[in-house]
């Protein structure tokens, strides 16, 4: 059975870099890339088009950068920047198609009706889009459009004719049409996935395509290879729904921060954003991990368990007992993350029949006499911040780090400025 065309997908190509070019004319057809501090230790979070034809991508350390492509302009990165053209570009992409939903911050995709189906009619609706994105938006954002007989198809089609692309899988095109790929050309096979693909005698694309479900399910170890299967044929599955399982945030430091006096302040700034989107999410951590990089390759990432909360004051007093028994107090840091995990939603919660205690100190502490006041003090914080500013009010713990650890973006959380944003 011929399987029509459903999906449309949207990709920015090298969407940070494309944003500062747009901002900065005089870096328009030269290349750049994204740090997310100035600093020669760190690496470019994106790459223009001309970077890249040197061999500079994500990853890429700024030193090597600079020896791989003479001559690159390497800026810093404007999360608030890349934001605000993320929904001008859902905006122009709505004025053409209905967004199904936005998938990261430089990604998303629309369901094609019945009535829109049509190879001419698509792609009809695809060159609308790039018209509109560079006369409401900027001609210096490109977009690659892949169509398909499901996301995941379509997904595919919007890498293999960047940049500035449009390529359609249709379902009688299958499989031969995915031959010319590679396997890590696929989302959802990565380094160590291809490794098993080797270990399961598929080395090219097109042993993949043809390969059993039984042998795939083996290879991903379980219903996720089952999943691949179908899709690589065009087959429409359900999305598998999970729940939120972390909740976290990280900086690089820059060379006048990595002193550990100064580094503490911005572990606190991370874990204090992380508790507001905790809170806004509705869920309780019982969890927390630091993770500390040293300047001399070090790593350590401890990880403390405790009973349920989402309390500021709380997680910072554990955050403070982790700190004090880290490795070496004096050393150096280069980068500093939070995470929260065991996660759990407020409304589905039971607490713990006995009272709680934990350290403070040398002195004991029963959390339930000030979980009523940390529970009203958090939400008159949050209000007070979102409404204000992030400097309106904030722990004194945070106070030497205000104008660090800015506002970052993973290309599969886009930030809610009201609790990213700094002001």
């Amino acid at each position: 059975m011929s399987r029509p065309l459903t999906a449309l997908f949207v990709d920015c190509d090298s969407y940070f870099a494309s944003v500062e070019q747009h901002l900065n004319p005089s870096l328009r057809g030269r290349p750049v890339g994204v740090a997310p501090v100035m600093a020669e230790t760190s690496s470019c979070i994106a790459a223009s088009y001309e970077a890249k034809a040197y061999g500079v991508k994500t990853g890429t350390r700024i030193s090597d950068a600079r020896v791989m492509c003479p001559g690159i302009a390497i800026v810093e990165s404007r999360p608030a920047e890349y934001i605000r053209f993320h929904h001008q570009i859902i905006a122009a992409v709505e004025d053409c198609i209905h967004v199904e939903a936005v998938l990261s911050i430089d990604e998303m995709w629309a369901w094609l009706p019945l009535n829109l189906r049509e190879v001419s009619v698509v792609r009809g609706i695809a060159e609308k889009i790039k018209s509109t994105i560079a006369r409401e938006v900027s001609p210096v954002i490109k977009v690659s459009i892949g169509v398909g007989p499901n996301r995941y198809l379509a997904k595919t089609a919007s890498k293999m004719r960047k940049p500035d692309g449009l390529f359609f899988i249709e379902h009688r095109d299958l499989p031969e049409v995915l031959y010319e790929l590679g396997l890590r050309d696929f989302n959802g096979i990565a380094r160590n996935m291809e490794v098993r693909m080797h270990a399961a005698g598929i080395h090219t694309v097109q042993k993949l395509c043809t390969a059993p479900k039984e042998l795939l399910h083996q290879a991903w170890g379980g219903v996720m290879g089952d999943r691949f299967w179908h899709l690589i044929r065009g087959e429409e599955i359900p999305d598998i729904v999970s729940a939120k399982k972390s909740i976290g945030h990280s900086h690089v430091l820059p060379p006048d921060f990595r002193d550990p006096n100064k580094a503490w302040p911005i572990l606190c700034k991370l874990l204090h954003k992380a508790c507001e989107r905790l809170r806004s999410h509705g869920m309780l951590t019982g969890a927390l991990t630091m993770h500390l990089s040293f300047f001399r390759g070090e790593r350590w990432t401890p990880t403390m368990r405790f009973p349920e909360t989402d309390s500021t004051i709380q997680l910072i007093h554990l955050l403070g007992k982790i700190w004090r028994d880290r490795p070496d107090a004096r050393a150096h840091l280069i980068q500093v993350a939070v995470t929260l995990t065991h996660l759990v939603e407020r409304n589905n919660f039971t607490p713990e029949l006995f009272a709680t205690l934990i350290a403070e100190d040398d002195a004991e502490t029963e959390i339930p006499q000030t979980k009523e006041k940390h529970q009203r003090l958090d939400a008159t914080l949050d209000k007070l911040r979102a409404r204000y500013g992030r400097d309106a009010v904030y722990l004194g713990s945070v106070q030497d780090a205000r104008d660090s650890a800015p506002m970052r973006i993973s290309f599969t959380h886009i930030p809610n400025p009201s609790l990213e944003e700094d002001h």
